[in-house]
């Protein structure tokens, strides 16, 4: 019997999972570490904590499976994607990891486009170049550290720097690279057209493998600190959406997921490289080799969720804390006394700016049309729901492109509230489904791993053996569709008739601040 464990650094923590060959979970744990904002639109974290949580949470999860860690077989690795790890000649950590939802990078996207011509971004990378990735992170830190960037030899993403720490080799795989804006996604290498543009050293980069294949093996070093065993593989691995969706299931032409946890991701399968003309959305190596998938992201899903409970839910947290019981679940009770709409209380999730269907990184969160009539109750519902009118939008554009789509399943955190999955089928108008395992990434890559050493022929085999689903929503009733499809209209037209504030208060932030 084989044993595979599967490695997630996300942003609020990092877990560890450990399942049979057959998928059946043996044991989980999750150790949290802190994100920093430092200024306004900034989001960093010291990638010594990730490291510290995986030894953490590996021998955790190994306790929980009554299992010795030397008694793992295989190991995968996921992430948060699109993250900056700069060491210098000696490996060492320069500064802290620039993160996903960091926005302080918009004019150095704006000089990478011009620099290497719009259409060759498009042409190479299948996208447009967003502050959340890789590459305007490195000009960023050019322009702006110069001295810390005279020091660099290797950028690394984060999963990939648990990698370095846990095998010594730098390697990075297909799904994760293609965030960088310095990947090659239709020919699944780097590009060292862009590289070259930027005066990137190609050097400073690791190796790509596809998702499934053997990376390396963890070190003597890594054994000592984790009680892994010293030669164990370690595959390629995921970017966190794409090991997601292998944990889903979402293998396969007509499969789509819905992943509700800090950001929200709407995400398809493909078979050749699928764009959208006006690059709403994201076209990305799949962790299928020689699969790519497309997805829309927004930047605070259930984050949005999260700075509620922490920043106005402080009598409902309370309460839950009296009962024994987490938070969400009374914010999600109260919500679903409020009425569909929240009597006309609109919220836009935009917390850290958004990237579907807006690359903007100037958008902010807004709730409009407040009322006396409005409570705690129409407050969480309107989360909720803008969270889910965002969703929508990408769904839409999915629609647009003539993806196919069969059964949707939703999963992360936000899909366990039933209320969540009823208003999102609504607004879809059509039932979804609901991943049965929750693990999502972990368990995504831990197939991967076992992939990787011929436990599963394929990863859509793997997934036929471990994945399932189960059905959680009925049909949507015909009138709730009609009612949201009203409100989704007037959700878009705020956007559209806040854009040029948002910017002109980012603009005022700069001056005033400075």
């Amino acid at each position: 019997m084989a044993y595979l464990l599967g490695i997630d650094v996300g942003t609020s923590g990092t877990k560890a999972l450990v399942i049979r060959e057959d998928g059946r979970t043996l044991g989980s744990a999750t150790v949290d570490y802190p994100l920093a904002t430092p200024r306004p639109g900034w989001a960093e974290q010291d990638p010594a904590d990730w490291w510290r949580a995986t030894g953490a949470a590996v021998r955790a999860a190994c306790q929980r499976a009554s299992l010795a860690p030397e008694q793992i077989s295989a190991i995968g690795l996921s992430g948060q994607m699109h993250g900056s790890v700069f060491l210098d000649e000696a490996h060492q950590v320069l500064r802290p990891a620039i993160l996903w939802c960091d926005q302080r990078t918009a004019a150095q996207c704006e000089t990478i486009t011009a620099h290497v011509g719009a259409e060759n971004v498009v042409r190479i990378t299948c996208n447009r170049v967003l502050t959340g990735f890789t590459a305007p992170k490195i000009v960023w830190l050019k322009e702006h550290e110069p001295e810390t960037y005279a020091r660099v030899r290797k950028v690394l993403l984060p999963k990939d720097y648990l990698r370095f720490r846990l095998t010594g080799e730098f390697a990075t795989e297909v799904s994760d690279a293609s965030g960088t804006a310095l990947f090659d996604v239709p020919r699944r290498q780097w590009s060292g057209e862009i590289l070259d543009a930027l005066e990137i050293p190609t050097s400073w980069l690791p190796k790509v493998y596809e998702s499934p294949e053997v990376s390396g093996r963890v070190s003597a070093a890594a054994a000592a600190e984790t009680g892994l065993k010293a030669g164990t593989p370690v595959v390629g691995g995921g970017g966190d959406q794409a090991a997601g969706a292998v944990g889903n299931g979402i293998v396969s032409p007509g499969a789509v997921s819905i992943a509700l946890g800090t950001s929200g991701v709407v995400f398809a399968y493909a078979d050749e490289p699928v764009m959208d003309p006006q690059l709403r959305t994201h076209t990305f190596c799949h962790a299928v080799p020689g699969k790519w998938h497309v997805m829309g992201v927004m930047l605070s899903a259930g984050g949005s969720l999260r700075w509620y409970r922490d920043t106005l839910a402080e009598p409902e947290v309370a309460v839950a804390r009296r009962l024994g019981v987490d938070p969400y679940e009374v914010i999600t009770d109260e919500a679903a006394q409020a009425p569909l709409g929240a009597e006309g209380l609109l919220f836009l999730p935009y917390l850290t700016g958004e990237r579907t269907p807006y690359p903007d990184p100037n958008a902010r969160g807004v709730f409009f049309g407040l009322s006396l009539r409005h409570d705690h109750r129409h407050l969480a519902r309107a989360v909720i729901e803008g969270v889910s009118f965002g969703l929508r939008d990408s769904f839409d554009i999915l629609r647009e492109l003539g993806v196919p789509i069969g059964e949707v399943r939703v999963a992360g955190g936000g899909a366990r509230s039933r209320l969540w999955r009823e208003i999102l089928a609504a607004m879809l108008g059509m039932p979804l489904s609901q991943a049965a395992a929750e693990e999502g990434p972990a368990l995504g890559v831990a197939l991967l791993a076992g992939v990787g050493i011929g436990v599963y022929p394929s990863v859509p085999e793997a997934c036929a053996c471990a994945v399932a689903a189960s059905q959680v929503t009925p049909p949507p009733d015909p009138a709730q569709v009609a009612a949201y499809d009203r409100y989704h209209a007037l959700y878009q037209a705020l956007y559209r008739q806040l854009q040029g504030l948002f910017a002109d208060t980012a603009a005022v932030v700069r001056e005033v601040g400075a």
